[in-house]
């Protein structure tokens, strides 16, 4: 490697929206190299994609500027913290120029570096279609008119260049979450693209910080633990070695906690095969990560191997397909939850009765959830039977979908105005009707990298940049861990899940991630006997797109034995994903808590050191 420098990252933001919080804290403790933030995600490009429609100087995260930049700048510029983010979302080049405009307002002289290529929106609504396939369903690309926003996940070694060129704030679209964090070790180490277990490690790295406090207790299983101090949570740093090795910790006198527990979680958070994670620049198999407590809020992560990168970038391409309406609507008395169910029925009654008067189709998909009846964990088999009476108190979740918004508007209507004719104990409807919003649907895809031109603007000059080839990728070759072994055959008795592990899920697309992370060794082959894909798979049946028996390989389960954890990934699981999705969880983020009270069966020594 080319120095033994150890470089500090912070990560500042997980997605568009987040509280702005982190970037006083890093500066507080005056010891970063580089502030990161990622504000990314597929829905977030459809709706940059809408802003920048309808007006040209937008489709960025125009807070980052206002709300992060400005009233942090003059402090990052003494400290010299050089910032990366793709905040630039499908309009860098306009939030490169918004941030040139208050360098000069504030009077600083820092080098802003805008990377663009990865924007093919014009080439698809050109006709530029080419063979593109949906990668998972093999369907063809939808019509060019329908496409909203498009673009091709980057890499990291288009940030070092600019990095190398002298950027003190870098400027992204559409990149790898991890890849903001990746570009500076590639640029502070002189990592080459053959550099794969470095490039491996900076990318999980990335990958740990990316979520910002979610690796510092937030969503985490223990909640308990840091409920008293969540208002004050750390974000993530990570201190990394010229090797790829990196120490996560947080800002001294914050809140939240680094622990073993918190950044495992965030490990198998939405990463599909852990031993074929593929981002631009390396794929990555974190099947033999090792973490290790060195001090209080202080975990040293090793062992992330890596691979060839692949030929091609992915692609999400996000495209309108009709209208949505979601109303909620509360209950409150006896019977509660059978009467939003009566009502229900009696407004979609009214709602195509006055569809069939004007000719017009039907809804093409209705849902009903009735939260506070345990509705998301599924048949009454896994479900605590009902009280008498019934639920007491409920929320409705009524949400729909058409091709033409007056029929949302329609169904607004009839429940609104049947409000006086509903079973009693209604309420809820205040604040008036909501609007109809689009249906967003991802497209995802590969493009091989030889088709983008990768670009790095600085100073008003432009330079492409030269990006590896990369190899075709297979993943037949990959050696699988062998299962655990060393199962008592003692006296048994169960436990509910959570008593053994911590959990964390998460989408990706129409599909969702439980990674489960045994809180000792010794408790992973009791839980890898316990859950296989087919009990996954019948857990999670009521909210996967089909009969189960009809579905071919729903779930697959993946073995991470260096954290003791497994992985699994359920397929069509998430009725679209995003905001195709009309569920109450339409991205998982709930499945891993309705998964830990799953019972385990277990020597009857486990139980009884565990109380």
């Amino acid at each position: 490697m080319a120095n033994s420098k150890i470089i500090k990252i912070g990560g500042a933001s997980g997605y568009w929206g987040e509280s702005d919080m982190a970037v006083p804290q890093f500066l507080a403790d005056s010891r970063l190299d580089y502030i990161v933030f990622d504000y990314l995600a597929e829905i977030t490009m459809s709706i940059m994609a809408r802003a920048r429609a309808k007006d040209a100087s937008k489709g960025y995260a125009l807070d980052f500027v206002s709300s992060v930049l400005k009233p942090n700048l003059l402090e990052i510029a003494n400290q010299g913290v050089k910032i990366i983010s793709n905040a630039g979302g499908v309009n860098p080049v306009a939030c490169g120029a918004a941030i040139r405009e208050l360098l000069k307002e504030l009077g600083l002289d820092l080098r802003v570096a805008v990377i663009t290529g990865d924007d093919i929106l014009a080439s698809i609504r050109a006709g530029d279609r080419g063979s593109l396939r949906e990668m998972y369903a093999g369907t063809a690309l939808p019509a060019a008119e329908k496409t909203m926003s498009a673009n091709a996940y980057l890499g990291a070694f288009p940030i070092a260049e600019a990095l190398n060129k002298g950027a003190d704030i870098v400027v992204t679209g559409r990149c790898v979450d991890s890849a903001v964090t990746l570009g500076a070790c590639i640029h502070e180490f002189g990592w080459a693209a053959e550099d794969l277990d470095a490039l491996a490690g900076g990318s999980l790295a990335g990958h740990v910080i990316e979520c910002g406090p979610q690796a510092t207790g937030g969503n985490f299983t223990d909640w308990r633990e840091v409920s008293d101090n969540l208002a004050n949570i750390g974000y993530p740093i990570v201190e990394i070695t010229p090797a790829g090795t990196f120490i996560c910790t947080k800002p001294k006198n914050s809140g939240g906690m680094v622990t073993i527990g918190t950044i495992s979680e965030q490990i198998v958070y939405e990463i599909g095969d852990p031993q074929a994670y593929i981002l631009p620049d390396v794929i990555c198999d974190f099947a033999g990560i090792k973490l290790e407590k060195i001090a209080k809020n202080r975990i040293r992560v090793s062992g992330a191997r890596g691979s060839a990168a692949p030929d091609s970038y992915k692609a999400s391409i996000t495209y309108m397909d009709g209208y949505r309406g979601v109303m909620s609507l509360s209950f409150t008395g006896f019977e509660a939850d059978e009467k939003v169910k009566v009502f229900s029925d009696a407004v979609l009654v009214r709602a195509r009765e006055k569809l069939g008067l004007m000719n017009a189709p039907d809804y093409t998909e209705i849902s009903l959830e009735v939260l506070g009846t345990e509705c998301q964990y599924g048949s009454a088999a896994q479900t605590p039977k009902r009280a008498e009476g019934g639920a007491r108190e409920i929320i409705g979740k009524f949400a729909f979908k058409h091709s033409d918004q007056k029929a949302i508007i329609l169904l607004f209507k009839e429940i609104t105005g049947m409000a006086l004719a509903s079973p009693a104990g209604l309420s809820g409807l205040g604040g008036g009707r909501p609007k109809p919003s689009p249906v967003v649907r991802l497209f995802s895809c590969t493009i091989p990298k030889n088709s983008l031109t990768v670009s790095v603007e600085i100073d008003g000059e432009t330079s492409e940049i030269q990006i590896a080839k990369g190899q075709i990728f297979n993943p037949e070759i990959i050696e699988r861990p062998a299962l655990p072994s060393g199962l008592s055959a003692g006296e048994m008795t169960t436990v509910p899940l959570i008593k053994l592990a911590w959990g964390r899920s998460g989408d990706k697309g129409n599909k969702a991630n439980i990674g489960i992370v045994a809180r000792k060794p010794e408790y992973l082959p009791y839980i890898v006997s316990a859950l296989t894909e087919q009990v996954v798979a019948e857990r999670f049946a009521h909210f996967l797109d089909g009969p189960l028996d009809e579905l071919a390989n729903p779930v697959e389960r993946f073995l991470m034995p260096g954290l003791s954890a497994i992985n699994f990934l359920l397929h069509d699981v998430l009725g679209g994903g995003g905001m195709a999705s009309l569920r109450n969880d339409p991205q998982g983020k709930c499945y891993a808590q309705i998964l830990l009270d799953h019972p385990i069966a277990v020597p009857i020594q486990i139980v009884e050191s565990l109380s």
